[in-house]
């Protein structure tokens, strides 16, 4: 079994990496921009839509506040690069604003923004698989039909490959990012030249079409909540940007000062994208609608349902490139490529918090260890998982998930920044420097502008996004919490009970005695080595027993036992109903009450074998009896192998496979720590059960 997955788990993932090779997987930051910003940069594919959507509820007219709306998410935006770039600096270690919270608020603030960001990375994947599959879908009428199983498609492929590694995935997603960032550059400055040295009227596909209206005349506070609800939407245009102060351990050194270079080209080419593309929608005319068979209208007509509604970029780039021209189609495709590799900046996120949470026993310790690429694989796999699970639930509607979308992200920013004020008033307290206290109080007014304006956008965000699905992204939040708070508290229930006192306890004191058992079916090899082994042990005490499920084998046995003139009295337990475990279980738990202060060791013999399949050829009554025996206290079970011919075979698959993980192969700590060596232990069946039939039984 090991052999059948392991040579297809080669071939996608590739060789397993020694631990001290961990340094060649760092990044540098040409490969980091596109690995942790890769989900902001494609967001200028959706977010000046998702704008101009909302903004048609009240018409064309209302178009005219979309340059408005795009400055304050410019300003938002450099707010968040400039509070997260001293994030970075302070909080070195790739905890972002999990152990920012954690640290200067307290661990309830730090568990509800690892619940917004767990929420959030998930959402990520989900809506940018989502929003690629519709570009694509505008092309390939296949993919629209089955977008369901193509998102589920390009998530497995996505998993696959950054299951290879970060560096990896990294340079497999650099070029169609850097692809689609100066495809959009060069429409900008192409459609700038031809708008104002050429003087061309550019005009978008659906410059000659009209809007109705849904709610005409709009003022006062029904109009600002209209535009409090765009401005929401276009927030969409942030999210991912704290990936890059969750992944700062993946930089290369120096690690800080290249992850802030980073957020700062990461920031500088969203906004000038956004931007862009938000005026040369105005200048070309684009029209958008949220119901378009009904609401775009062409000669005072509805367009019908067999309409299909082409992205703001899409159109765009119609309108300055020229439909079916080289530089069009490179960027429609670039476009559809980069929205699905934008998951890939929840795919660096997720698994790296959830490590540093499995560190700090809120999540399953699995998640803390690298894989065979030296990334965390499991919480790859497990936001893989949840992604699917997600895209199936929503039918791939990214329109359905985009409501769900950046509210966890504005809590984490929230919580992040002002605990970030915290953290500089703390310092500030001791330091004595005043060049050094000029930048912390420089650093503070950032945050704290940061944690304001942050704050602010949440509570526009929970107001015009909760009935439109916010709601379910907050249950979300709520359910991650509680499961992560129950983990921890298992945790520290189970350290608390196993922690060794200091003085003497009863697990510290000897048994008074041993009380061996050694469990037999009938007189064979097993049972020879089983009983030799049980001999060496020098118990007080020392029984063979037996169930008497046939009374002639039974008696059968005792005669050969009698007959080979073995020193061990027999007990044989008697079960009118032919049950082996039950009488085992209630025997050694009368030994217990007896004796409470002696120890038994229930000594079973068992074959190993070498295919799987054999293991189904014998009975697994040792398996139940092992199963049940660890829940009496104060009985220790030992297994006696004895290695049939086939486990020859296997022990020597085994040997050639010695430098290969095994699935399922546990690993500890850090990449850093060295890798303990492979065993080649064999696979053991359960033969030696009494009452068994020996290797021939089939029960």
């Amino acid at each position: 079994m090991s052999k059948l997955t392991d040579v297809p788990k080669r071939i996608l993932i590739g060789r397993a990496l020694r631990s001290d090779r961990l340094g060649e997987t760092l990044l540098s930051k040409r490969i980091a921009l596109p690995v942790f910003a890769s989900d902001p940069l494609s967001s200028v594919a959706y977010a000046p839509g998702e704008v101009l959507l909302v903004l048609s509820i009240a018409g064309v007219s209302a178009y005219h506040f979309s340059p408005w709306i795009a400055l304050a998410v410019v300003v938002l935006m450099f707010t968040v690069v400039a509070s997260y770039r001293q994030n970075v600096h302070a909080y070195p270690s790739g905890g972002g604003d999990y152990e920012v919270a954690t640290t200067n608020l307290g661990p309830k603030a730090g568990l509800t923004v690892a619940s917004a960001l767990l929420v959030d990375y998930v959402l990520t994947v989900a809506v940018s698989i989502s929003s690629g599959i519709e570009n694509l879908g505008s092309a390939i009428p296949f993919v629209v039909e089955h977008k369901v199983a193509c998102a589920v498609a390009v998530i497995v492929l996505l998993t696959l490959m950054n299951l290879r590694g970060v560096k990896e995935s990294g340079k497999l997603f650099a070029i169609p990012t850097y692809v689609f960032v100066t495809g959009v550059f060069i429409m900008i400055a192409w459609g700038a030249f031809r708008g104002l040295v050429l003087g061309d009227a550019m005009r978008a596909p659906t410059s000659q079409y009209t809007i109705k209206a849904e709610h005409q005349g709009l003022a006062g506070f029904a109009l600002v909540f209209l535009l409090l609800r765009a401005f929401s939407s276009g927030c969409a245009a942030l999210t991912g940007v704290e990936a890059i102060s969750n992944g700062v351990p993946a930089f290369r050194k120096p690690k800080s000062k290249n992850a802030a270079t980073t957020l700062a080209a990461m920031g500088l080419l969203a906004v000038t994208m956004f931007c862009g593309i938000i005026v040369l929608a105005l200048v070309t005319k684009v029209r958008m609608a949220e119901n378009p068979a009904t609401d775009l209208l062409k000669n005072g007509v509805g367009v019908g349902v067999g309409y299909v509604q082409n992205p703001v970029i899409t159109q765009v780039a119609e309108a300055v490139f020229g439909k079916g021209s080289f530089f069009f189609v490179v960027l429609a495709a670039a476009t559809a490529l980069v929205l699905f590799l934008a998951a890939n900046t929840a795919y660096n996120g997720f698994p790296v918090l959830g490590s540093i949470l499995a560190q700090d026993r809120y999540l399953p310790r699995q998640l803390h260890t690298r894989g065979d690429r030296l990334a965390f694989s499991n919480g790859i796999v497990l936001l893989a998982g949840t992604a699917m699970l997600l895209v199936v639930l929503y039918g791939a509607d990214s329109t359905r998930l985009i409501q769900l979308y950046i509210v966890g992200v504005f809590v984490s920013f929230t919580l992040s920044q002002t605990g970030m004020v915290r953290h500089w008033n703390r310092l500030l307290a001791t330091e004595t420097d005043q060049a050094k206290r000029r930048h912390m109080v420089r650093s503070r007014a950032i945050n704290t502008f940061g944690a304001f304006f942050t704050g602010l956008v949440l509570v526009v965000v929970l107001l015009t996004k909760f009935t439109h699905g916010a709601w379910v992204a907050l249950l979300g939040m709520v359910i991650f919490y509680g499961v992560m708070t129950a983990i921890r508290r298992h945790y520290d229930g189970v350290a608390a009970e196993i922690a060794a006192p200091e003085g003497p306890s009863d697990d510290s004191v000897r048994p008074s005695r041993v009380h061996s058992v050694l469990l037999i079916s009938k007189i064979h090899r097993p049972t020879l080595r089983a009983l030799a082994y049980a001999k060496l042990m020098r118990s007080d005490t020392l029984e063979a027993l037996t169930v008497n499920v046939d009374p002639a084998e039974t008696k059968a046995l005792r005669a050969e036992w009698e007959r080979r003139g073995i020193d061990v009295p027999l007990k044989v337990l008697d079960s009118p109903y032919r049950e082996v475990t039950r009488p085992v279980i209630e025997y050694v738990k009368s030994l217990r009450r007896e004796s409470p202060r002696d120890a038994v060791s229930v000594i079973i013999p068992e074959y190993v074998v070498g295919h799987w399949y054999e293991h189904l050829l014998h009975n697994q009554s040792a398996l139940r009896l092992k199963g049940r025996l660890l829940f009496t206290p104060g009985v220790m079970v030992t297994s006696v192998p004895y290695q049939l011919q086939s486990s020859e075979a296997a022990r020597k698959r085994a040997r050639r496979r010695q430098e290969w993980n095994a699935p399922g192969s546990v690993r500890r700590g850090p990449a850093h720590v060295g890798r303990p060596k492979e065993s080649s232990g064999s696979a053991s069946g359960s033969g030696g059960a009494p009452g068994a039939q020996g290797p021939d039984d089939k029960h």
